[in-house]
């Protein structure tokens, strides 16, 4: 009901028979693990009224192919989307600042990625095993590169890493046997173990 302001932690999780839900625009926030391992939610729609995401928000919600993230949120903490095997596609809006650690981590399916100029910092393992990304562009805000942040995305054969980028993690590229062509800018002052 629209006299909802907060979803709490845990509120959903667990529900697996779960397949559809409507997110009221009251709602503000929503905690940690609170759709986690809803296995059978396909959608998902988080209405502009969400500033903020809990950690383990959506994790193990393996049958969700579609979401939409509000343009008022800030950041994609930890593990937001971690497990989410059957998800395509992400639309990052322009209000994220920071993508967060293991945000998309087992995100299998996940071809898509659009990333905006509005983030700063790529978290470690934020994308590890997003075994089906074969492109990625990173945009010129991003700074930093988290500690594999790219490990074991197998089919990832480009990728564009701007002069912004300052900080490259360790196993970074581990495992992206793929990878075909890389250039790494003259701003990096730093990479880390086993980067590739």
């Amino acid at each position: 009901p629209a006299s909802v302001t907060q979803i709490k932690a845990h509120a959903f999780a667990g529900c697996k028979a779960l397949t559809k839900l409507l997110i009221p625009s009251s709602v503000t926030s929503i905690g940690d693990y609170a759709f986690e391992d809803c296995e059978s939610l396909t959608s998902i729609t988080i209405p502009s009224s969400v500033k903020s995401l809990g950690f383990f928000t959506f994790k193990g919600c393996t049958s969700l192919s579609k979401i939409t993230i509000s343009s008022s949120v800030t950041e994609i903490g930890s593990s937001v989307f971690a497990g989410c095997s059957s998800l395509t596609e992400i639309i990052i809006p322009e209000s994220v600042k920071k993508i967060g650690t293991s945000a998309f981590v087992g995100c299998t399916a996940l071809q898509k990625v659009v990333i905006p100029e509005s983030v700063v910092s790529i978290g470690n393992y934020a994308f590890d095993g997003c075994s089906s990304i074969v492109q990625l562009m990173i945009p010129k805000s991003v700074e930093t590169i988290g500690f594999g942040a790219f490990r074991g995305c197998t089919s990832l054969s480009q990728i564009s890493i701007p002069d912004s980028v300052e900080t490259i993690g360790g196993l970074v590229f581990c495992g992206c046997a793929s990878l075909e062509k890389l250039e790494i800018p003259q701003s990096v002052k730093q990479i880390g173990n086993a980067a590739f």
